[in-house]
């Protein structure tokens, strides 16, 4: 008999194609069916469709049911030393890895209110697709994850106190080694306080960018049809206090298909200082080290491909200058991946960053032995940016390119659903 672990997923957009067979494999009902739909060539229909019949069938077979009573949801992450995390449970003596946050429905507001706010840029593709999924399926189907200052508020308070007072009604654990347990908050007085507490406050989106995008696309469809208030008035979110749980921050890297890496190299050296590692990929471990020391003292990169690597750093001021001419400069020369579209993908390579050629993959090791399965491709691996740039980014009203950061632990996928019918 499968358990939650089995029939729940990493977020859709972090899901490798070998990871999804898995994920496939591991049960009939693992939710990537409903996020990553798969439609047999020449059938009718449409993938949307697909995971919409699927979702209605569940439901029919008591494989999923909706809570009886409206609810917020405390969510807990908790692993092992060595994924990268600590909290302030951590520090008294509790799991070395814990983050701890509010899963429920967020009220949809313009970018141009200032309360829900951005730091990437998104591409249409991806947006389109998260609408149809939604309007097909009529449910969000998956958290978007928000980070907010809690300030020791009500919000942030509850959460630490149903989750160390109370019986879980979800647990497991999943391969990746955390644990995930999830509570239900009904109590009136309870979620009154959630709300006076959370209304006058902002969020950054750290991961959802394309699936906010898409709360507000289907929202705006809906308004243009005549519909008034509804559920497209809302969308599911995870909301964490980051002065309690600071998440982890990571890069995001690119596979270039088409662009052979030893001219890769060759032509970033008109920019760089080009050095290639004696030990290529075959010594992975050792490069990526080199790249994490080469990104402390500022903008490098690590180019892969053909087994062979090549640590790009020390950039031409001019060029980056010429390049990313964004103000303040301070802030977005020292942005890698502002500095990688502008200058090495714009100028340089003179290549459009689309989803179509250029691919973005959140673990270095996998860009890695992508490009090194290719005839023809280069892997980027980036060095992250840091919370007090993606701050600095979300104050100013701008955005960084699409897939420049990572935070996580991400929210688990399948934990919670929001079905339109029950609002």
């Amino acid at each position: 008999m499968s358990g939650l672990a089995e029939v729940t997923s990493p977020p859709y957009d972090v899901i490798a194609a070998d990871n999804e067979n898995q994920l496939m494999a591991s049960d009939p009902h693992n939710v990537v069916r409903l996020i990553l739909p798969r439609h047999a060539p020449g059938q009718p229909g449409s993938p949307y469709e697909d995971a919409a019949r699927d979702l209605s069938a569940w439901l029919g077979e008591g494989i999923l049911a909706a809570d009886p009573l409206p609810a917020l949801y405390v969510y807990e992450q908790a692993a092992a030393a060595g994924n990268g995390q600590t909290s302030r449970a951590a520090a008294s003596g509790g799991t070395a890895v814990l983050q701890r946050g509010l899963i429920g429905a967020l009220g949809l507001v313009p970018y141009s209110a200032g309360i829900v706010q951005p730091h990437e840029d998104t591409a249409p593709g991806p947006v389109t697709g998260r609408r149809l999924l939604m309007e097909a399926t009529r449910a969000n189907l998956e958290p978007i994850f928000l980070l907010y200052n809690g300030g020791n508020g009500p919000a942030s308070m509850l959460v630490d106190h149903v989750a160390d007072g109370r019986p879980p009604l979800a647990e497991t654990h999943t391969t990746d080694g955390y644990r995930h347990r999830l509570w239900a908050v009904t109590d009136q007085g309870e979620l009154a306080a959630v709300a006076a507490d959370l209304a006058p406050r902002t969020a950054l989106i750290a991961d959802g960018h394309h699936r906010y995008a898409a709360y507000l696309q289907l929202q705006q469809r809906k308004r243009q049809e005549g519909a008034g208030p509804g559920p497209w008035d809302r969308g599911l979110a995870l909301l964490v206090d980051s002065a309690a749980y600071p998440p982890r921050l990571g890069a995001i890297h690119r596979v270039i298909t088409g662009l052979m890496p030893e001219a890769a190299a060759r032509l970033a050296a008109s920019a760089f200082r080009v050095r290639e590692l004696p030990g290529g990929t075959r010594e992975v471990t050792a490069a990526l080290a080199e790249l994490a020391a080469a990104c402390e003292r500022g903008v490098a990169f690590l180019l892969t491909g053909d087994s062979r690597a090549w640590l790009l750093t020390d950039p031409d001021a001019g060029q980056v200058s010429a390049a990313v001419p964004d103000q303040p400069a301070e802030l977005w020369q020292r942005v890698p991946v502002a500095v990688l579209d502008g200058l090495l993908l714009a100028r340089i390579w003179a290549i459009e960053d689309d989803a179509r050629s250029v691919r973005a993959i959140h673990d270095a090791a996998e860009a890695i032995a992508e490009a090194d399965s290719e005839l023809t491709g280069t892997a980027v691996i980036c060095g992250p940016m840091t919370a007090d740039q993606v701050y600095e980014v979300a104050a100013l009203g701008r955005r960084v390119p699409r897939k420049s950061t990572s935070f996580g632990p991400k929210p688990r996928t399948g934990l919670v659903l929001r079905l339109f019918a029950d609002g």
